[in-house]
């Protein structure tokens, strides 16, 4: 692998506006989150967490320029308040490029949220709303074999935002988890990509501030945003997730 690894985070949506001031975009909260990883990884010899990481930010959803592939390592999907589903130009354009990621070997793939349904839809898969309604706050989500093996534990405590899903895993794609709201919590290929419908990235004050917006629109009911509220600052395995895919992306 590259040294430093490179890895393009392509924007699927803006931050509020607080948390885009102190992040500067979602690439922002992501650097965040995988300088941490780097550090609880510790293999400073493999992945210096000063150092060896080289994040750029690619605003796909207002400037439409993508990555070069032979320029990055890896390519991660952020969520999106936008509907995977929908058929517009820019998430149009997002499922052909991450088509075109799927179609080749060496650059790795991570996708979150809205960019773990996009990897589902890119794999034509169905992707949609949940009869289930919204998934908020942290939550357990129940690993596989495979996801136990990956991430070293039983569960994995992860925030939540969403209310669509992917419906069923594609063929060839490794199970990594599931929750009673979502079956296909999780999906993996070995040495080639790797997404979450949960937010490893959020911290306790972005949800509270998310789902605050949320309930001051009306979106949220306020008993549904009184719970989600009562489990936003609850552990969870953020970090672990992060270190977990840098692993994924330095494996060999």
């Amino acid at each position: 692998m590259h040294s430093p690894l490179r890895i393009a985070v392509l924007e699927c949506d803006t931050p509020l506006d607080n948390i885009n001031r102190r992040y500067n975009g979602y690439g922002g909260v992501f650097r965040v989150l995988l300088k941490a990883g780097a550090k609880a990884l510790n293999q400073p010899e493999r992945l210096d967490p000063e150092t060896g990481l080289e994040i750029t930010a690619w605003d796909i959803v207002n400037d439409n320029k993508y990555p070069n592939l032979e320029d990055v390592d890896a390519v991660l999907l952020t969520g999106s308040r936008h509907n995977s589903f929908e058929d517009i130009p820019w998430i149009n354009r997002l499922v052909e490029f991450t088509q075109q990621v799927l179609a080749q070997d060496r650059v790795r793939l991570v996708g979150i949220c809205f960019g773990h349904q996009i990897v589902g839809r890119a794999l034509n898969t169905k992707v949609g709303r949940s009869d289930q309604g919204w998934e908020i706050a942290v939550c357990d989500m129940d690993l596989t074999d495979k996801g136990k093996e990956l991430f070293g534990r039983d569960k994995l405590r992860i925030q939540q935002m969403h209310q669509d899903i992917v419906f069923s895993y594609p063929p060839n794609v490794i199970p990594l988890g599931s929750s009673p709201r979502c079956a296909v919590q999780g999906m993996y290929v070995p040495r080639r990509f790797i997404t979450l419908q949960g937010h490893p990235e959020f911290t306790a004050d972005i949800i509270t501030e998310i789902i605050q917006t949320r309930a001051d629109s009306g979106i949220f009911k306020e008993d549904q945003a009184q719970d989600a509220l009562s489990r936003a600052n609850n552990e969870n395995d953020g970090v672990a997730i992060g270190a977990v895919f840098l692993k994924f992306l330095l494996e060999d």
